[in-house]
């Protein structure tokens, strides 16, 4: 197999351009106010404006999975099942709507900060865990499809091409924080926008594509009745099941303002469904292509579905055109795995290490701390995309917990939060994964000992299933937290065996009369202790 020397050199010049980007915008990192706070790295010091915010925002959602699974979508089942594109959209428009404004003004750093302010540290570390698999999984995932597609274009060996791409964005990551995927994301959006477009007329051109019109080509697809209850479930899982991810939440709560957060929030989710058009034109041109006319030489089997949008790159365009595309691919790749490195990151530094190990942890130590974290946790993705076959099938099955154990979670501290406790959150926690595991998962052989309504022995459950299990779990959380609250305060249980200190039982240096102080008002009350501490240091030399 040898090697496209012209593809590899446009590759590598791609990666320059990025790794040069990426250095340039660490260098605003420092020269932002001089502070070296954690804050700086996580959130870029709560500076990013709308235009970058949006372009961030945007590029984080349309990588390689949304980019190469929405031409497989039309090319497998059509218009009808491509839901991803829509589906994501709503979900960050719902985002911005529900809970950017609240999150925001709190002044949270991670998305677990409420769940930890409402339920306790060791409770929000339990909720770290589906958000953690699911960052490193999706971003594994990612690593996995561009070394598929440069295999494709190239004939460059996939674990070079996944090796090298995790540490160029592990290395701007490390050095700029968000301030390096934030600048890097803009440059990353335009190369996705440009290079899939670039293709189009090409490919549409080509002598071995047909009549895609609808006569001719089934490129709708349709739904039937027998698989409605999977529609629906598919639907709320990208709708509901899209919000609450921390690579979302860094981008709402490094806003300049609430009304900003919202802004790029809306504008976004246009973004990601405009994003989407040349990956389903991509589609239909595969649908109606006879790839045995093609070089290629060979009608595509359904194993390599997969690979519609490289193929297309591949065996529709000119080379040079080709390459332009791949250079999508990849930016499409890095402008999602950098984004989940970092988030991973930023909740394991704060919400676990500072909140659960370390509470009296300098700020230097902290950012020691995600400087160490994004070098496992970007080691951690590339082995498991080198090593693991079904790695996007993983993925799935994490975005699913994220669907059913953190969004009725986060709805209920941010919306709720007065009717909800850690018995509650507990509760809630163990019965939706028990729920969404016993109900099986074909795809990574795990069979269902739930059998729900409509079940089929061959196709599986055909319930909405998982969103029931939201919906349980959901409930179990406000109920069991009543009950708990009831069954305490009436003096059916004694205050020693409120063991979470959650209802009655509260540690001494909680005062019940004044709420829990919340984000902003926590930093400013940090910083005026700094402050105070420093004019003590001063004058007892004196005195």
């Amino acid at each position: 197999m040898a090697i496209n020397i012209p593809g590899l050199i446009s590759i590598i010049i791609f990666y320059i351009i990025v790794m040069v980007v990426g250095i340039w915008a660490s260098r605003k990192k420092k020269t932002s106010g001089g502070s070296v706070e954690s804050e700086e790295v996580m959130l870029a010091g709560r500076n990013i404006g709308v235009f970058i915010g949006i372009f961030t925002m945007t590029a984080t959602w349309v990588g390689g999975g949304y980019i190469n699974g929405t031409a497989e979508a039309i090319y497998s089942n059509g218009l009808a099942w491509c839901q991803a594109p829509l589906g994501y959209s709503l979900s960050i428009a719902l985002g911005g709507l529900m809970f950017a404004k609240k999150m925001r003004s709190r002044g949270y750093i991670t998305m677990l900060d409420p769940l930890q302010e409402n339920f306790g540290s060791r409770m929000g570390g339990l909720l770290f865990l589906p958000a953690l698999c699911g960052e490193i999984f999706w971003s594994a995932a990612i690593l996995a499809a561009l070394g598929a597609t440069i295999s494709v274009i190239i004939d460059l060996e996939p674990n070079t091409s996944i090796i090298v791409s995790c540490c160029i964005a592990v290395f701007y990551t490390l050095i700029g924080g968000l301030y390096s995927v934030a600048y890097t994301d803009v440059i990353q959006l335009f190369c996705i926008f440009i290079g899939l477009w670039l293709c189009i007329p090409f490919s549409f051109l080509h002598e071995a594509v047909g009549d895609m019109s609808l006569n001719s080509t089934d490129w709708l697809g349709s739904v039937k009745l027998s698989d409605a209850g999977i529609y629906i479930d598919y639907w709320f899982l990208l709708i509901l099941g899209g919000i609450p991810w921390q690579v979302y939440f860094q981008r709402v709560l490094s806003s300049k303002s609430v009304f900003k957060a919202q802004m790029l929030s809306y504008v976004a989710s246009v973004g990601c469904l405009l994003m989407a058009v040349p990956a389903v034109m991509i589609g239909v041109v595969a649908k109606a292509t006879a790839w045995n006319e093609t070089t290629y030489g060979l009608p595509l089997t359904k194993d390599q579905s997969s690979l519609v949008l490289p193929l297309v790159l591949q065996y529709l365009t000119p080379p040079a055109v080709s390459f332009f595309g791949l250079g999508a691919v990849s930016a499409a790749v890095m402008s999602s795995s950098d984004s989940s490195i970092l988030s991973a990151s930023s909740m394991f530094a704060h919400n676990v290490y500072k909140l659960i190990f370390r509470q009296n942890a300098s700020e230097r130590e902290v950012i020691w701390v995600i400087k160490i974290s994004i070098l496992i946790v970007g080691a951690l993705a590339t082995a498991m995309a080198l090593i693991v076959k079904s790695i996007y099938d993983l993925w799935y099955l994490c975005s699913d917990l994220v669907f059913v154990i953190l969004f009725p979670q986060l709805l209920c501290v941010i919306h709720f939060k007065t009717y909800c406790n850690t018995y509650g959150s507990l509760a809630a926690y163990i019965l939706g994964f028990s729920l969404r595991v016993l109900g099986g998962e074909k795809i990574i052989g795990l069979r269902p000992v739930i059998h729900y309504p409509f079940f089929d022995e061959a196709i599986g459950q055909r319930f909405p299933f998982k969103t029931l299990s939201m919906l349980v779990s959901l409930v179990t959380l406000l109920v069991i937290s009543a009950f708990s609250k009831w069954i305490f305060e009436m003096n059916y249980l004694p205050a020693k065996l409120d063991i979470f200190r959650c209802v009655i039982n509260f540690p001494e240096s909680t005062k019940k009369t004044q709420g829990p102080k919340q984000g902003e008002e926590l930093v400013l009350e940090s910083n005026v202790k700094k402050m105070i501490g420093k004019i003590n240091q001063a004058v007892e030399p004196e005195i």
